[in-house]
C-alpha cells in the first residue's frame, strides 16, 4: 500500500527528549531502546545514524497514521457530511433512446460509445433529424459529449421545462410530505431560473442532487476557453448564487474569469464553462477525505473535455478548485494537450499524487493557495485511502505556483482585484509574461515558464 506524507513528523515523533532513548515497540505498543543501544546504530562519515529499511517504513506508517488522525480529529464538522452515492453511467433516458429504432429508421448509437462516435453520428445527420432527436430524447441529447453545442442547448431547455413541470406537480400533490413539497417547489424554481433568457446550459442531469454545466460566452466561436471544476457542496441548488460567497460557486467563478479576460484582452473571443458534472462531497465528511467520488467524477470530466475537443472548441485551461483538484488529478493521466491546455489547482488538498511527474500528463500544471486559506492547515497525507497526497504548492511537487495575493480565504480566488484572478486570466489567454509567480527565482518552475 502506498504511504505518502507531505510533512515528516519523524522529528520528535516517538523521541524521549532528555533521556537519549528512542521509542520503538513495547508491551503497551512501545518498547524503549537505551541510549547505549541507540549508539550501536550504523554511522556514516557525517555522523548521522541511518535507520534500517524496516525502521524507516515503520516511521512512515506511524507518521501517516498520526497525520491522518489529525485530519479526522481536527475537523469537528465531519460528522455532518453524509456519504454520497455517485451518479455515474450514461444519461437518464438512455433505455428509451436505445429502444428507439423508429425516429431514424435505424438503431441509435449507445450513449456510452464515447465522444468520437457521438460526434461522427451527428455529423451524418441533417439539422431536421438532429432536432427531432432532441425533441424526443432531450435528457440524452443534452448530455451527449460530442454532440453539437447548440443542439445540446436546445435539448437542455426542453429537459428543464419538463423537470419544472414535474416538480410543480409534486409540489401540488397533497399526498406528499410538507418537506417533499417544499423541496419540489425549490427544484421547480431552480429550473425556472436556469431557463432565463440568454442562459446556455450545456448539460443538465436531474438525478440525485442534480448536475449542470453552463457556458459563459460564445463557445462555438471562442478563441480561448476555460472550464471550472468545483469542490465540495456544489450541485444544482448551489451552482450559483448572489451576494457574499458568489465567487466560491462555479457560476460566479466562471463569470468573473470571463469578465477579467474581456478586460485584459478585449479583442479575444472567450468562453468559460462552469462544469458541475460529478457528485461532490457534502460537508467535510469522509467523502471529502477520500478520492472515492473523485475517482467516479474523473471519467466524466475526461469525457466532457474530449467531447469539447471533438466539437472544435479550443483546448481549455481547466481550473480545479478544492476537492475539484482531486478530480483533476485523477483525470490528468488520460488527458491530452488537445483536451486541456493546462490545469490550475487552487485551494487544493492534493491531486492524488506525490509530484507533477507522477500525474503522467502532458498538460501543464499550475497551482495557487492563499495564505489565509484554511486548507493549508490540513496535513497532506495519503494513507489507507485517506487524504490526497502532496501539497501542490510545495516546491517538491513541481507545479508552477502563482501568486494569489488579496484572495480571501478558501473561496475568494476569483474575486475581482485578486492576483489569482489576474494570473488565471493570463494563463487562459496564453499571456504567460503577465503571470506573477508566488516565489520568483531563476530555478522556480513558474519563473522558467513565464520568462
Amino acid at each position: 500500500m502506498r504511504r505518502r506524507t507531505q510533512q515528516r513528523a519523524a522529528t520528535g515523533l516517538g523521541t524521549q527528549h532528555g533521556t537519549g532513548a528512542t521509542a520503538t515497540q513495547h508491551g503497551d505498543g512501545i518498547r524503549r531502546r537505551t541510549a547505549a543501544q541507540h549508539r550501536t546504530g550504523t554511522r556514516h562519515g557525517n555522523g548521522i545514524r541511518h535507520r534500517t529499511g524496516i525502521q524507516r517504513r515503520l516511521t512512515r506508517a506511524i507518521t501517516a497514521t498520526a497525520l491522518a488522525a489529525v485530519v479526522v480529529a481536527g475537523t469537528a464538522g465531519w460528522a455532518a457530511g453524509a456519504k454520497q452515492t455517485a451518479v455515474t453511467g450514461p444519461p437518464p433516458g438512455t433505455a428509451s433512446w436505445l429502444a428507439d429504432d423508429d425516429t431514424l429508421g435505424r438503431p441509435l448509437p449507445d450513449p456510452a460509445a464515447g465522444p468520437d462516435r457521438i460526434a461522427s453520428f451527428f455529423a451524418d445527420l441533417d439539422h431536421g433529424r438532429q432536432q427531432l432527436l432532441a425533441r424526443r430524447h432531450p435528457l440524452v441529447v443534452g448530455n451527449l459529449d460530442g454532440a453539437p453545442t447548440e443542439l445540446r442547448y436546445a435539448a437542455n431547455r426542453r429537459a428543464l421545462h419538463a423537470e419544472k413541470r414535474r416538480q410543480r406537480a409534486r409540489a401540488a400533490d397533497p399526498s406528499g410530505t410538507p418537506q417533499d413539497r417544499r423541496l419540489a417547489r425549490d427544484r421547480a424554481a431552480r429550473c425556472a431560473g436556469l431557463l432565463a433568457h440568454g442562459r446556455r446550459i450545456l448539460a443538465f442531469d436531474p438525478r440525485g442532487r442534480g448536475q449542470i454545466a453552463e457556458v459563459y460566452g460564445d463557445l462555438a466561436h471562442a478563441e480561448r476557453t476555460a472550464v471550472i471544476v468545483p469542490g465540495s457542496d456544489i450541485d444544482l441548488a448551489t451552482f450559483d448564487r448572489k451576494g457574499p460567497g458568489k465567487y466560491g460557486t462555479p457560476a460566479g467563478m466562471a463569470a468573473s474569469l470571463r469578465s477579467r479576460m474581456a478586460a485584459d484582452s478585449p479583442g479575444t473571443r472567450t468562453a468559460v464553462i462552469a462544469w458541475s458534472g460529478y457528485t461532490t462531497p457534502v460537508g467535510l465528511g469522509p467523502d471529502a477525505a477520500t478520492s472515492r467520488l473523485a475517482a467516479a467524477g474523473a471519467p466524466r470530466l475526461q469525457r466532457f473535455l474530449h467531447g469539447l475537443a471533438r466539437t472544435g472548441a479550443p483546448a481549455p485551461t481547466v481550473l480545479c478548485h478544492s476537492y475539484g483538484s482531486v478530480v483533476c488529478g485523477r483525470a490528468a493521466a488520460r488527458l491530452t494537450s488537445r483536451d486541456a491546455s493546462g490545469l490550475i489547482v487552487f485551494g487544493s488538498p492534493g491531486m492524488h499524487a506525490e509530484s507533477v511527474r507522477e500525474l503522467r500528463t502532458p498538460v501543464r500544471i499550475w497551482a495557487a493557495r492563499d495564505s489565509g486559506d484554511w486548507i493549508g492547515g490540513v496535513p497532506n497525507v495519503e494513507f489507507a485511502g485517506l487524504g490526497h497526497g502532496t501539497d501542490p504548492v510545495s516546491r517538491g511537487f513541481g507545479a508552477r505556483v502563482v501568486s494569489s495575493a488579496r484572495a480571501d480565504g478558501h473561496t475568494g480566488y476569483l474575486a475581482p482585484g485578486t492576483a489569482s484572478l489576474a494570473n488565471f486570466a493570463a494563463i487562459t489567454l496564453g499571456s504567460y509574461g503577465e503571470v506573477v509567480c508566488a516565489s520568483p527565482s531563476p530555478d522556480d518552475p513558474c519563473t522558467r515558464a513565464t520568462t
